[in-house]
C-alpha cells in the first residue's frame, strides 16, 4: 500500500513523492515577462514540496488552437530555450515539472471570443470533422461560431509533428516529460470521440482508427524528443448532456487506457468530461462573485460579444453548477478501473480535497465512521487503490504552498505541525466556489478572489503552516 510521501518512477523519472500540481491556466502567454510569470505560478509548489509540477495546456503552433487567454506557445525554440531558468528552478527544489501539450480544435478562441474572431478573421479553426448537429445548432441559434476547416489526413500527420517537435524543444530546455491534454474537449479528444470524429479515413471510424493520432504523436515524440516520459489524459465523456448519443463510455475509456499502454505511454489521467465546455471540469459552486465584479463585466462582454450573451453564459454557468455538484474524487471509479488492467502509473485528480481521502486512494482503506454502536465501514469504498499518483488544480491557486500541509517529513514534522494539523487531517482551503476560473476569460491570472479563503490563508502563513 503505497502512501504520499513514497516515491513513484514514470517512465524512468523518479518522483519523489505522489503528489503533484495538475495542470492549470498559468495565463503568462509568451511576452517578456513570460518565464517569471510561470517561475512565480509553479516554483512555489516545487518549494512546498510537491514532487511533480504540470506546467498548463501550452500550444503546440504558432497561431490558433487557444482554447482561453493567455496560453503559452512552445512552437518556437529561441521562446523554449529561454524556459530552462523554470525547470531549473524547479529542479533546485528536488521536484521534476512536465509540460501539458495541447491544440484546442473547435474549442479554440476563435469559436467563442468575440474580440479575438474579430481581430483574427482569416484565422481558421483546425476540425477533426464536420462540427455535429448540436453544435451546428449553437452556431445557428447565435451562441458559438463555427466555420472551421476539417484537416486533411496529409494535415493531421502534420499536427502530430508539431507535438513532436514542440516535446523536443521543451525536453532540450530541461523539462522532465510531457503531459498531452487527452481531454478537457480540445483536438485530441475530438479525435477520440465518436461525437466529433466521423472521419473517414485511418484516423476515424472504429474505436481503433479514433485512437492513431495518440499514436503517431506517440511515434513523433519518439523520433525527435527520444524516450522523455509521455503521458497523457483518457476522457469518458459520461457527463455529456442527453442530446449526445455517440460518446465515450466509462468502457471505452479502460479500453483507449489498455491500447495506449501497448504502444507506449509511460502513465495515464483518466478523467470524466463532457463533449462540450461546461462545469463538468471545474465543478463546484456558482460563482457569484466572479460574475458579479463590475471590474469584469467590459472584459466579459468583449470576450462573449456583448452584456446580454455575458448574461446568457453567466445563467449557463448557474444550472452546470446544479447539474455538477462537487461530490469529488469524481474521477475515482474510473480511475480504479483503469488501474485494474493497466501497469503503468494511474494518475488521479479532479475534487480531491483532503489527506485522508489522499491515503485512501493510494491505499485502498475503507473508510471507517464512528457510529452510537460501533464503528462502521463506508460500503461505497473499495480495498483497491484507485490510482499511484493524487493531484489537484484549483487548490493551489487558494495556496500556492499547499504541499506542506499535506506531506509529512523533515519540513513538516515541527512544531508548527501541532500548533495547526496533523497531515492526516489537513483538508485543503479551496471551496470550490470558481471565482478564480471565471474571469480567466476575460485574461486575469488564476489566482483565489475568495475574502475568506484568502484570510485563512494568512492565518495559516502567520503560523508558519507553509514553511
Amino acid at each position: 500500500m503505497a502512501t504520499l510521501e513514497d516515491p513513484l518512477e514514470i517512465g524512468g523519472c523518479e518522483v519523489p513523492n505522489r503528489l503533484y500540481r495538475a495542470p492549470l491556466l498559468e495565463c503568462a502567454g509568451n511576452g517578456p515577462d513570460a518565464v517569471e510569470t510561470l517561475i512565480d505560478d509553479l516554483e512555489p509548489a516545487a518549494a512546498s514540496g510537491v514532487s511533480l509540477i504540470c506546467q498548463g495546456a501550452t500550444i503546440v503552433r504558432g497561431e490558433g488552437g487557444c482554447a482561453a487567454p493567455g496560453m503559452t506557445r512552445v512552437d518556437d525554440p529561441a521562446f523554449v530555450s529561454r524556459l530552462a531558468e523554470l525547470t531549473d528552478r524547479i529542479h533546485d527544489h528536488g521536484s521534476r515539472i512536465f509540460v501539458q501539450l495541447e491544440h484546442g480544435g473547435l474549442r479554440s478562441m476563435e469559436t467563442w471570443h468575440a474580440e479575438y474572431r474579430a481581430e483574427n478573421p482569416d484565422l481558421e479553426q483546425l476540425a477533426v470533422s464536420r462540427p455535429p448537429w448540436q453544435l451546428r445548432a449553437l452556431d445557428r441559434a447565435g451562441f458559438l461560431h463555427y466555420d472551421p476547416r476539417v484537416l486533411s489526413t496529409e494535415e493531421v500527420y502534420e499536427l502530430a509533428a508539431d507535438f513532436g517537435r514542440a516535446a523536443a524543444y521543451t525536453a532540450d530546455a530541461g523539462y522532465d516529460g510531457v503531459h498531452l491534454s487527452g481531454a478537457n474537449m480540445g483536438i485530441v479528444q475530438q479525435f477520440l470521440s465518436p461525437f466529433y470524429n466521423r472521419r473517414e479515413d485511418e484516423f476515424g471510424g472504429s474505436p481503433e482508427n479514433r485512437l492513431r493520432f495518440l499514436q503517431v504523436v506517440h511515434d513523433e515524440i519518439r523520433e525527435r524528443a527520444g524516450d522523455v516520459p509521455l503521458m497523457t489524459k483518457v476522457p469518458a465523456e459520461t457527463p455529456a448532456p442527453p442530446v449526445v448519443r455517440r460518446k465515450l463510455s466509462l468502457e471505452d475509456g479502460v479500453e483507449i487506457a489498455r491500447r495506449l499502454e501497448r504502444i507506449g505511454y509511460d502513465a495515464v489521467v483518466p478523467v470524466q468530461t463532457s463533449v462540450v465546455w461546461d462545469m463538468s471540469i471545474v465543478r463546484g459552486e456558482y460563482p457569484d462573485r466572479a460574475w458579479e465584479n463590475e471590474a469584469m463585466q467590459e472584459g466579459y462582454a468583449t470576450a462573449f460579444g456583448g452584456r446580454w450573451r455575458t448574461r446568457l453564459v453567466a445563467a449557463a454557468n448557474r444550472v452546470q453548477s446544479l447539474q455538477y455538484t462537487l461530490e469529488g474524487p469524481w474521477n475515482e471509479e474510473f480511475c480504479r478501473r483503469v488501474r485494474e488492467q493497466v501497469s503503468i502509473p494511474v494518475l488521479a485528480e479532479g475534487g480531491i480535497r483532503e489527506r485522508r481521502e489522499m491515503d485512501r486512494l493510494l491505499g485502498g482503506e475503507s473508510t471507517e465512521t464512528e457510529t452510537e454502536t460501533g464503528t462502521d465501514t463506508d460500503p461505497n469504498t473499495n480495498d483497491t487503490p484507485a490510482c499511484d499518483m493524487v493531484g489537484m488544480a484549483r487548490p493551489f491557486y487558494a495556496e500556492p504552498r499547499l504541499g506542506a500541509r499535506l506531506l509529512e517529513g523533515p519540513r513538516t514534522r515541527t512544531r508548527t505541525r501541532t500548533r495547526t494539523q496533523p497531515a492526516e487531517e489537513t483538508r485543503v482551503l479551496c471551496e470550490s466556489c470558481n471565482n478564480c476560473t471565471v474571469p480567466q476569460v476575460t485574461g486575469a491570472p488564476g489566482i483565489c478572489r475568495t475574502p475568506s479563503v484568502l484570510r485563512e490563508r494568512g492565518e495559516l502563513e502567520q503560523a508558519g503552516a507553509y514553511d
